[in-house]
């Protein structure tokens, strides 16, 4: 397959084109915009739960991959209703309009989509059941409500369609306790027993003693944590000791990237915590993502620093 160049309008073909993505050629380059062209038969599949957290949590690896030619696929479970409203209205404040927020942002979802270099982006459509506790929990279109089994068969029709290498998703608590990450995880789970197609399954994860050194770095720079108290990543318990984390993946070259995505999530991020840290500390935290190996059958040795060790 080549790839046409957007400046020039000519064609390369593949090995050609890895050359000329290494900056030797702006009209193949931006910094804040993956370009790939199909160099690989592997795929990687990101379950997600919302528009936005791709970019959050895995939009390092989905670039990273994007530009070796591996195929990414992006499957987000819900429609993000209960984001907030352009202007920063929330669920249930007067003027959120839940339909024009599903609109806003899966059109937010395909522009972070592009900037990562995602091949194929798959929308479930669940109603988003908005955090642990909120009475949207208990609607009955709600992801939260779906029977694991009905969500799974959908998954597994994309595994079946894609055949992924790789999936990642979040741990069984949701990584941060929301019911529709916990959900994600339950049907990917249940999807990767239905097909045993995935040769590994991935759980993203962040140690928690760097989010303790960022959070330490914001403070000696008086720069407030989100809501204003004291971070203790047990309490909610977030993410896992160090000496837990199977799989560290260096994405510092995609952190532009990365943020470029975040940002393209607008009406969710603009008064985004992360996005507001200074630029040194934004490339500290995400210049690698983590992860916990929890399936897998190729033997690859851990600790590992990618997730197709023992594919490639």
């Amino acid at each position: 397959m080549g790839l046409k160049c957007r400046q020039t309008g000519s064609k390369c073909d593949e090995l050609g084109w890895w050359a000329l993505s290494q900056r030797s050629c702006a009209a193949f380059w931006s910094p804040n915009r993956v370009t790939f062209a199909r160099m690989s038969d592997l795929t990687l599949m990101a379950v997600h739960a919302h528009p936005d957290d791709e970019s959050a949590s895995t939009g390092g690896i989905l670039a990273k991959y994007a530009r070796q030619g591996v195929r990414t696929i992006v499957v987000t479970c819900t429609n993000g209703e209960m984001g907030d409203a352009t202007g920063g209205i929330k669920p249930a404040d007067p003027g959120h309009n839940a339909a024009a927020v599903v609109e806003k942002r899966r059109e937010e979802l395909r522009a972070a989509c592009e900037v990562l270099g995602v091949t194929h982006l798959e929308m479930l459509g669940y109603q988003d059941s908005g955090m642990m506790g909120w009475p949207q929990n208990d609607a009955p279109e709600a992801f939260w409500h779906t029977p694991v089994d009905e969500g799974a068969k959908r998954l597994a029709v994309l595994m079946e369609q894609y055949q992924p290498d790789v999936v990642v998703t979040y741990d069984e608590y949701g990584f941060y306790g929301h019911p529709d990450h916990i959900q994600a995880n339950r049907i990917t789970v249940a999807a990767t027993d239905m097909t045993k197609i995935p040769k590994k399954l991935y759980y993203t994860t962040v140690p928690r003693e760097a989010l303790q050194q960022m959070f330490t770095m914001l403070k000696d720079l008086n720069i407030q944590e989100p809501g204003g108290e004291e971070f203790d990543p047990t309490d909610p318990p977030i993410g896992v000791p160090a000496e837990q984390v199977t799989t560290t993946v260096d994405v510092a070259e995609f952190v532009d990237a990365k943020r470029a995505a975040l940002q393209a999530h607008a009406s969710q991020t603009e008064s985004s915590f992360f996005l507001q840290m200074p630029e040194d500390i934004f490339r500290f935290a995400f210049a690698s993502e983590s992860f916990t190996r929890e399936r897998d059958v190729t033997g690859a040795p851990i600790p590992e620093n990618d997730l197709f060790a023992g594919l490639r």
